[in-house]
C-alpha cells in the first residue's frame, strides 16, 4: 500500500511520462497544449483521462449540472456519431446516464483498456499508447463537430 505522499509522487511521474511519450510521437511533439481536455469552448463538454487500478479510460464526456441541458447536448453529439467514431469503430462506448464513483450522472463517450493499474509501472507504456493513440482521433473529432454543437445551442 502506498502512502498518501507515495501515491501523489506515483500520479505526477505517471502524467511526466505520458507527457514524454507524447513528445515521442511526431502529431504531437512541441505542442505544450496537446490535449485541449477542459478547454473544449462548451460549458459541460469536457475530454479526460482515467487511468485506474484495473482499465484506463479515454473520455468525452457531458457532464453540464442541469441533466435536461445535459441530455440535450449528449443528443446533439449523438446526431453526429459517425463523425465521432471515425477512427474509433466499434471502440466507443455511449452511455447517457453513466454513474461516476460518487454517486453523480454524466453522460460519458468512451473507450476503455482492461487489465492494465496505475500502480504497475510496467503497464504504463501499455496505458500511454492507448491514452494518445485514442484520445487523438477522439479530439479531433469532437473540434470538428463544435462549431454545429454550439449553432444548435443557440436554436
Amino acid at each position: 500500500m502506498y502512502s498518501k505522499e507515495e501515491k501523489r509522487q506515483l500520479i505526477v511521474d505517471f502524467w511526466a511520462g505520458f507527457d514524454e511519450y507524447c513528445e515521442t510521437l511526431p502529431h504531437l511533439a512541441g505542442d505544450p497544449k496537446k490535449w485541449i481536455l477542459h478547454r473544449t469552448k462548451m460549458r459541460g463538454i469536457d475530454l479526460k483521462f482515467d487511468p485506474g487500478r484495473k482499465y484506463t479510460d479515454v473520455i468525452l464526456e457531458v457532464n453540464h449540472r442541469n441533466e435536461r441541458r445535459r441530455l440535450e447536448m449528449y443528443e446533439r453529439i449523438e446526431q453526429y456519431k459517425v463523425v465521432i467514431e471515425e477512427g474509433l469503430e466499434n471502440e466507443l462506448t455511449w452511455d447517457f446516464a453513466f454513474e461516476r464513483e460518487l454517486g453523480e450522472e454524466v453522460c460519458r463517450i468512451y473507450t476503455r483498456l482492461e487489465g492494465v493499474d496505475l500502480h504497475r509501472k510496467k503497464d504504463w507504456p501499455t496505458m500511454f499508447e492507448f491514452m494518445a493513440a485514442k484520445m487523438y482521433p477522439l479530439q479531433n473529432n469532437f473540434v470538428d463537430i463544435r462549431a454545429l454543437i454550439k449553432d444548435k445551442q443557440d436554436d
